[in-house]
């Protein structure tokens, strides 16, 4: 992983942390504890969910402690008291035994062991590749035009000859992508993007035409005609955390990533809504369905509109233009491409 930005990653938990004022009281969960001990493993989003019924909620109830250093971020083994003052739901922190001690001399703590926000795992692996692209990127990309030992496809290790890799801005890094499906709006039937299935990554040789590159990290095999686009930035996970949009957001799920057809808990969808649209990671939206024309069998020509109804949460992790990356963070019945989602407040 690369190296975490300290100053903006505490910029970003201080935005989160800060009280928003919200129209309707918080709403705390009925079987929520008075106290909780922090433990190796835990969520920001699941140590939420103890206290609140809408988990994204939790700055409009978190008490900063000034005496205490990072006072946004949260480490296993701090203990979380939730009390009450004038019938308002309060959370405060008081930092684990040996961490932030009130002494002249104040322990460092790495940043990487404060807890994230969602699973690591769930999300690690779509965090730095390309994944998605526009017909423009793809057709402007470099792409892979031999193999240095005449091979008709390359792995991890194999040399590979590219073309269209401009020398003045050729960088050490590539991934290889393979052009996939579309993705389409369900309601323009535009195309927004196109999946950019990964293949592997590239280490560069030397430039020219054609440039050579050697093949790492392969998972699939390489073949003739496959893109090169510029190794990114993994996205740190102490970068975002759950909140509502800043403004109302209407959209669908119009695919999901990983390989899976049963959408669920922890599983990634794509989204018909992106930066373009006002999103941002860290968004918490709501799953819907319903809102179509259904069947009525005694009458069947007067069809009735299936009412929408909740079916899930999910929190936005990654934006693109026009469309965005989301982990359901729960489910309460199978969910589907084509399902709604929309803002929280809505």
């Amino acid at each position: 992983m690369h190296n975490i930005n300290h100053k903006a990653v505490g910029f970003a938990f201080a935005l989160l942390l800060c009280t928003v004022v919200l129209a309707a009281p918080v709403a705390v969960n009925p079987t929520h504890p008075d106290r909780y001990v922090v433990q190796k493993g835990d969520t920001l989003w699941d140590i939420a969910s103890r206290f609140l019924l809408e988990p994204w909620r939790w700055p409009d109830i978190w008490q900063v402690n000034p005496q205490i250093a990072n006072p946004h971020l949260i480490y296993p083994g701090d203990v979380l008291s939730l009390t009450y003052e004038d019938g308002r739901p309060l959370l405060s922190m008081q930092r684990g035994s040996g961490r932030d001690k009130l002494s002249p001399r104040i322990r460092a703590t790495p940043l990487e062991e404060a807890i994230p926000a969602i699973p690591v795992d769930a999300v690690k692996q779509f965090l730095s590749r390309p994944v998605v692209a526009t017909r423009g990127q793809l057709a402007a990309a470099p792409y892979v035009v031999g193999f240095v030992d005449e091979h008709l496809a390359g792995a991890a290790g194999d040399g590979i000859y590219v073309r269209s890799l401009d020398p003045a801005t050729a960088q050490r890094d590539y991934d290889v992508v393979r052009p996939g499906k579309p993705y389409v709006d369900p309601e323009t039937k535009e195309i927004l993007a196109y999946e950019a299935e990964h293949v592997a990554g590239a280490r560069l040789d030397y430039p020219g035409d054609p440039a050579k590159l050697f093949l790492i990290r392969s998972e699939i095999e390489t073949l003739i005609g496959d893109r090169l686009l510029p190794d990114t930035e993994e996205i740190p996970l102490q970068a975002f955390h759950p909140k509502p949009p800043d403004q109302p957001v209407e959209g669908s799920i119009i695919g999901v990533l990983g390989g899976v057809t049963q959408i669920g808990q922890y599983q990634t969808v794509v989204l018909n809504r992106g930066t373009a649209n006002g999103l941002q990671s860290g968004d918490v939206l709501k799953i819907m369905q319903g809102g179509y024309l259904a069947r009525d069998r005694l009458q069947t020509k007067n069809p009735y509109m299936r009412p929408l109804e909740e079916a899930g949460i999910l929190m936005v992790y990654r934006t693109f233009d026009r469309i965005s990356f989301g982990l359901v963070m729960y489910a309460t019945k199978p969910l589907h491409i084509k399902d709604k989602v929309v803002s929280p407040q809505i």
